[in-house]
């Protein structure tokens, strides 16, 4: 089993991609190398293979380092399954996974972020909990963007030692992952990742 997650830029023509097409990548290449694991096509739009107990999390540090910028947003489908055909390119490969991406990206209409896997009453449960999750996290200002993605990325490092890197003080560290939601976020993907060991 793998997971595909699909993805595009909300109002990229707004901003220069200078901006943020850095950012992405490197968000991306946390997770493997392009075109084989990860490819940016159509200028704002890409595909990303992960593990499947690791794909909620990479979706919630794709949001919050494209969140960062003012104005932008991410749409993100997972789609989880098989992958029948391995081509150099991610994006010409093929199988369940791909398949579940593709649809569960086409049905995102007022949701930014849902699973379509082979599990019908997992897919129920998780895109309720990511749809009420969807009410913190699209409305993340980039102060807030920011603080969760370095959260995101170091895992090992208390307040004191995130205040250092942000030159922030702890409280304000404190105060500003309570308003993120950071713990309720945490538990949502403890969640998912125990729910996806269970069912792969």
């Amino acid at each position: 089993m793998t997971s595909i997650i699909t993805g595009d830029i909300i109002n990229s023509k707004k901003i220069s991609p200078k901006l943020w097409l850095e950012v992405l990548k490197t968000v991306l290449n946390n997770y493997g190398s392009s075109p084989l694991t990860w490819e940016i096509y159509r200028g704002d739009s890409f595909q990303l293979e992960v593990n499947p107990k690791d794909a909620l999390k990479a979706c919630i540090l794709l949001k919050a380092a494209i969140k960062q910028f003012e104005n932008l947003d991410v749409r993100l489908a997972i789609g989880i399954g098989d992958k029948t055909y391995k081509s150099d390119k991610i994006t010409e490969s093929n199988g369940s996974a791909f398949i579940n991406s593709g649809e569960c990206f086409e049905a995102l209409k007022k949701t930014t972020l849902a699973v379509k896997s082979p599990f019908t009453e997992f897919d129920t449960s998780i895109n309720i909990m990511l749809e009420l999750a969807q009410l913190v996290l699209n409305n993340w200002t980039s102060t807030s963007a920011i603080l969760v993605k370095t959260t995101l990325e170091n895992p090992d490092l208390n307040q004191n030692q995130l205040a250092e890197i942000l030159k922030k003080t702890q409280g304000n560290i404190s105060q500003g992952l309570k308003r993120a939601g950071f713990d309720e976020i945490s538990k949502l993907l403890r969640y998912y990742k125990t729910q996806i060991q269970n069912l792969c």
